[in-house]
């Protein structure tokens, strides 16, 4: 098999010397949990000065920053006068979900270019508007899914991308948890105040990008939705804290069927909570192969071991097995950064760019559309 493999083999460039003669001035929106990722890797990349943040909360920004002996980063309690005061080569949004799309708007606006965490936005209509504000600033949205940045994940697209599956039809995403309701740091994720969605924006959004991005993101045409909350709303679910249940209003478990264009068909379930440690491992099927690609316990976007090409060789029926790497989160958090300001600073592409993902989110969108509607429902994404 060592023919097949050969084929996937690529060199990685060695990783290019930093020019510091020009610092990329950064700001961050939210001062969350996920902030603190985002400014570690920041503080790894020596042509980046973190110089504002804006945090609702009074005094939490400061807090925050001070555990990084940065207090030399300005704070403020909205992010309109941020951006207006301060001159912004890029932004990190790191706000509950529900203003990703208001923030990262504001900031193309005033002339920074933007990485916003995932999900890209809560509905369609945002994640358009937001593609708008990206075309008329001239300025870039990149989107936070480092899963992109793994070797194994890449590898899944070199397959797909050479034919050596032959004509795709079915993808098949999987992954779950079977108790991960994210609440260690309160109720944002599963309050639709905050959040808007919840197991779908959290990991399903991940979920989805392994797939579309492996196919080539052809546009998606209808879908048939479920989603359900059973085990969020229930307060025994939270040990600690019971009156959790009493925010819990998003999703926990969501599933759908949709049609892609290009005669690919989609089967799509997602799940923070549920009697079973997984949904399946995800799947590829092609006229000439299949890929089978492992889940892992609690699911996070990552590839759970080796994968699997099954095909025929000579008539014979033979599973290939593909060379696997461990993957660092941490470190994926960093390439995820690090690409970014590379992006912005030689005038790249956005390494995940916001035209992909807007399909990403309109698969999200109209499952929640058909979930509460009772029926299939087509997708129409409007004109950027």
């Amino acid at each position: 098999m060592a023919g097949i493999l050969d084929r996937f083999k690529v060199n990685l460039p060695e990783e290019e010397e930093v020019d510091v003669s020009h610092r990329i001035r950064a700001g961050i929106i939210g001062v969350g949990w996920i902030t603190e990722a985002h400014v570690t890797s920041l503080l790894r990349c020596p042509d980046v000065e973190i110089v504002a943040a804006a945090e609702l909360t009074e005094g939490k920004a400061e807090r925050f920053f001070k555990k990084f002996n940065l207090d030399q980063v300005k704070c403020y309690r909205s992010h309109k006068e941020m951006l207006e005061k301060e001159q912004l080569d890029m932004v990190s949004i790191c706000t509950p979900n529900k203003v990703h799309a208001s923030c990262s708007i504001d900031a193309l606006r005033a002339g920074a270019n933007v990485l916003c965490e995932k999900p890209m936005s809560v509905t369609l209509e945002e994640a358009v508007e937001m593609c708008r504000a990206e075309k008329e600033s001239g300025k870039m949205l990149s989107i936070g899914f480092q899963p992109r940045m793994a070797e194994n994940m890449k590898l899944i697209r070199r397959i797909v991308q050479s034919g050596e599956l032959g004509k795709v039809y079915y993808i098949q995403s999987g992954g779950g948890r079977r108790h991960g309701i994210p609440t260690p740091f309160g109720t944002s994720f599963i309050d639709k105040n905050t959040a808007g969605v919840g197991a779908m924006g959290d990991i399903g959004c991940y979920s989805l990008d392994m797939l579309m991005n492996a196919v080539g993101y052809p546009k998606p045409l209808t879908v048939t939705g479920y989603k359900s909350g059973y085990f969020g709303s229930q307060p025994s679910y939270y040990a600690l804290h019971p009156e959790y249940a009493e925010k819990f209003s998003v999703e926990d478990f969501a599933a759908g069927f949709v049609r892609l264009e290009g005669d690919i068909v989609l089967d799509f379930r997602i799940s923070w909570a549920m009697h079973m440690d997984t949904t399946g491992d995800a799947l590829i099927l092609g006229t000439r192969g299949g890929l089978r690609i492992p889940s892992t316990e609690c699911w996070n976007g990552s590839v759970g071991g080796p994968m699997k090409i099954y095909h025929d060789v000579a008539g014979v029926q033979t599973e290939t097995v593909l060379p696997y790497e461990e993957e660092d989160i941490g470190e994926l958090f960093y390439k995820k950064v690090r690409s970014f300001v590379t992006a912005v600073k030689k005038g790249l592409p956005a390494p995940v760019p916001a035209r992909e993902i807007l399909y990403n989110q309109a698969i999200i969108d109209g499952i929640v559309r058909s979930a509460e509607m009772g029926h299939e429902v087509e997708i129409t994404i409007p004109e950027i």
